[in-house]
């Protein structure tokens, strides 16, 4: 049955509320780290948390796998319509109480709020940690509007963009900004056994990008401004840390460039708080982003942050205090202030020191939980004492007691 709504317990009557949190697949990237994070610290005792990957896990589903349950491989082909059934099945059969696609746009925001909706999942939300193309609200998913409860933005600015130029009901845009690990992203000194690993002595000047190799980060902009900054600082050495569908091109453009002995591609890490350590700087010169996670981790590792002014980055990079904004597509800025951060360093640090400070006080990743674990129960107890109302009207009262939530 289309919609079929189930009988809701009061929230203070009832055991946890189950939540799946709906994603195409878990490759390392920010808002996928960000998920790996907002799932282990849910507190179990309000909230069962599940992983539904669509098409596959990827290297942080399959962490998650061994901590939460977890479902993949629902979704075959972009055109396979049999996964709506699929994702109806697996909510009623867990009997989940609060549905969460992760991502702007696609399939997951489409058949997860779909089948959510269809199997009468009571809370129904959709988290979107971007701005602009290549991601957006489509036509379809613009249309499912009215069956969501509520848009999650990670920025008041990108609040703002999603009810303006996305579709969503700005009644409905709730902003629950990202979060970062400050005890996990803290500053340290460069391990020794790194150092060895890349070769690099005592003072060697380090420039960093933490993003997957995807156009819209705009990687050439990095290697075009390493560039400038090679020519004049010969020692200097760049990592490149992520990995993605462009790494070749990269490298190609590296080759061109004449800098690829000082750049490393670093591919996918799991120790990217000891490789902040490392650096003295990190780049980020995407041509669209909301509220990167990887500024607030390089900030919380005291490394200020040279970013093009896009999105919300504003919101998180005081410019002139905690790092430099810069004009996007502008290579040469970013190699002036970069070699003005490596020229200074007692500036750097200071700048370092005072983006710590703003991340612990504006963006620890407690903040973020707290965040989604108030809004769906506010969510399911605004529906449960609405649907108890109407019971008491129409004579069905009282409430069926709370089923077990102990699976089968």
């Amino acid at each position: 049955m289309f919609g079929r709504r189930k009988r809701l317990i009061r929230l203070d009557d009832r055991g946890p509320l189950r939540v799946m949190f709906v994603i195409t697949s878990m490759p390392v990237g920010g808002a996928e780290t960000l998920l790996v994070e907002v799932i282990r610290r849910l507190d179990r005792s309000r909230f069962l948390p599940e992983l539904c990957c669509l098409k596959h896990f990827g290297p942080l589903g399959e962490v998650l796998a061994a901590e939460v349950p977890a479902h993949t491989g629902l979704l075959a082909h972009k055109y396979d319509l049999a996964v709506l059934g699929r994702l109806v099945r697996l909510m009623r059969r867990r009997r989940i109480d609060a549905v969460v696609t992760v991502g702007t746009g696609g399939d997951k925001m489409f058949w997860g709020r779909l089948a959510a909706w269809i199997a009468g999942v009571p809370v129904i939300c959709s988290a979107l940690h971007s701005t602009g193309l290549p991601d957006h609200v489509e036509l379809l998913n613009r249309m499912l509007g009215p069956i969501t409860d509520a848009f999650i933005a990670v920025a008041e600015p990108h609040g703002r963009y999603l009810s303006e130029h996305e579709g969503c009901a700005p009644q409905k845009v709730r902003v629950i900004p990202n979060g970062v690990d400050v005890e996990r992203f803290h500053p340290r000194w460069p391990p020794d056994a790194l150092r060895r690993e890349f070769g690099l002595s005592a003072g060697t000047p380090v420039v960093g990008i933490v993003a997957a190799l995807r156009p819209e980060k705009n990687h050439e902009l990095f290697l075009r401004a390493a560039a400038v900054v090679h020519g004049q600082m010969p020692q200097a050495r760049f990592f490149i840390i992520g990995d993605g569908p462009r790494r070749g091109q990269l490298e190609s453009l590296a080759n061109e460039l004449s800098i690829s002995q000082a750049v490393r591609f670093l591919g996918t890490r799991q120790d990217v708080p000891e490789l902040l350590s490392l650096i003295d700087l990190l780049v980020l010169c995407s041509h669209m982003e909301a509220s990167p996670v990887s500024i607030l981790e390089a900030m919380a590792n005291e490394k200020p942050v040279v970013a093009t002014r896009v999105g919300s980055v504003s919101q998180s990079v005081a410019d002139a205090e905690t790092g430099y904004l810069v004009t996007p597509g502008d290579f040469e800025e970013i190699a002036r202030r970069v070699l003005e951060l490596l020229g200074d360093p007692q500036q750097a640090a200071a700048m370092g020191r005072r983006g710590r400070e703003r991340v612990i006080s504006r963006w620890p990743i407690q903040k973020t939980v707290k965040g989604y674990q108030e809004l769906i129960a506010e969510i399911y107890r605004t529906k449960s004492l609405r649907r108890s109302r109407r019971r008491r009207k129409s004579g069905r009262w009282p409430l069926a007691p709370a089923p077990s939530h102990k699976d089968p």
